[in-house]
């Protein structure tokens, strides 16, 4: 009897956030090859898998599997676009993904993470720890949720944008491309022009 193998997979960026996406990846029984980082040195061990070389290695690698574990969301955009590679996504065990929810090539979902039914999560999106989305929300590419995020339902969250650590966005937002949403941060009115978002959105202005 046949048997399909799992693809390999190798992680750009070796940083904790490389690291989080190989403890990710190992726990769905998916192999870690390694990493390539522009950064850091070749041969250096990231939880037991070693750097192999720069970012731009990776046409080295035709058969396997990448995921860029990069926070920032410009930084992956860029290299989502520089290179024709095949991207997979990491998808933590214990993440609770409701019906006809459909996420991204690229994307992560880390521990606790939870997609409530209907929401469509783009490319190489990064869903945080126990963040959670609730129903008929629509979470663009290059978006970071951050860890212990909450949105209510029908929230649409632009292209680039970053929402910290433990925002509250209200049922039915809008927010922009490019915006940057700060910890903590309470959202109960659509944001339309790119900025740094504090505080709660009935009182704050952009900070540029």
């Amino acid at each position: 009897m046949n048997t399909i193998s799992k693809p390999q997979y190798i992680i750009i960026g070796a940083g904790g956030h490389g690291a989080v996406v190989a403890d990710i990846l190992r726990k769905r029984g998916y192999t870690v090859q390694g990493f390539l980082d522009d950064g850091i040195d070749i041969g250096a061990e990231v939880l037991g898998a070693k750097v192999l070389g720069k970012i731009d290695k990776c046409k080295s690698y035709p058969d396997a599997m990448f995921i860029i574990a990069i926070g920032d969301n410009e930084t992956r955009k860029k290299i989502a676009n520089a290179y024709p590679v095949e991207f997979g996504s990491a998808i933590h065990p214990s993440a609770i993904i409701g019906e006809d929810v459909k996420i991204g090539r690229g994307t992560v979902l880390m521990a606790g993470a939870i997609i409530n039914p209907r929401t469509v999560v783009g490319s190489h999106c990064i869903i945080n720890t126990a963040a959670s989305l609730d129903h008929d929300n629509i979470i663009e590419s290059y978006v970071h949720i951050s860890p212990g995020v909450t949105t209510g339902g029908d929230v649409t969250i632009c292209e680039n944008t970053h929402v910290g650590i433990g925002a509250v966005i209200r049922n039915g937002i809008t927010i922009c491309p490019d915006a940057m949403i700060g910890a903590g941060a309470v959202i109960v009115k659509n944001i339309t022009t790119p900025g740094v978002y504090i505080g709660f959105t009935e009182q704050l202005r952009p900070k540029h």
